[in-house]
């Protein structure tokens, strides 16, 4: 077996695309973010410029999607990041030689300093129709829907992410446990990553509640 026949899906599409990420990301510098999602494993593979706080191995939710033979990009749409911000997103369907998808590559940008400039800046905005989030795709994004809720809970408390306290803190825990927010795999871990939070003190919290509903 030749070493091309050893590599697993993941390094075949780090090889092939990771420098296309990279060069895509540092055109854009701190406002574009780019993702390769392995449709083998179901994992987040490669990441560059990192803005979603995703983590390589964090799950693709991808397995179900049914995808068209003809549809290689797919957007752009529109997603709230983990800091209440909106992004401008398009997927690129990475395809075998026999045309089989693969993998995907997503491309995030954040358009918010293009938008404060679009007076001015028209030209550059690079969204002319935006369509909304595909339904068929990450169908099961729970770091979107923990976004969502988190900047609907901060809304609706009149807080933001950097004045909570320690008791707000553990009260948006609370919040998104009730919520459901916490049965998706290394959820905890990306809560923690948005609160600014020690991973352990989200557990402690997670195991406190589910010790008062025993």
């Amino acid at each position: 077996m030749t070493t091309l026949e050893k590599q697993t899906n993941a390094d075949k599409l780090i090889n092939g695309y990771a420098n296309v990420a990279d060069g895509i990301a540092l055109l854009f510098s701190d406002y574009v973010e780019v993702i390769i999602h392995d449709m083998v494993s179901q994992q987040v593979v490669y990441i560059a410029n990192n803005l979603s706080k995703r983590k390589l191995g964090d799950p693709s939710a991808l397995d179900e999607v049914d995808f068209d033979p003809s549809e290689n990009v797919i957007g752009p749409y529109e997603k709230i990041n983990w800091d209440g911000k909106r992004i401008c997103s398009t997927s690129v369907v990475i395809r075998d030689e026999r045309s089989k998808p693969i993998g995907m590559l997503c491309i995030n940008m954040n358009t918010a300093p293009v938008e404060e400039a679009k007076a001015l800046l028209e030209t550059l905005l690079p969204v002319k129709t935006l369509i909304p989030q595909p339904e068929k795709l990450f169908h099961d994004d729970w770091q979107e829907k923990i976004n969502s809720f988190v900047h609907s809970w901060l809304s609706n408390n009149r807080v933001t992410l950097s004045t909570l306290s320690r008791a707000e803190k553990k009260k948006l825990v609370e919040a998104l446990f009730n919520e459901g927010a916490f049965k998706a795999k290394s959820s905890a871990d990306y809560v923690a990553n948005v609160l600014n939070m020690g991973r352990a003190t989200v557990f402690n919290y997670l195991r406190e509640i589910r010790n008062r509903g025993a």
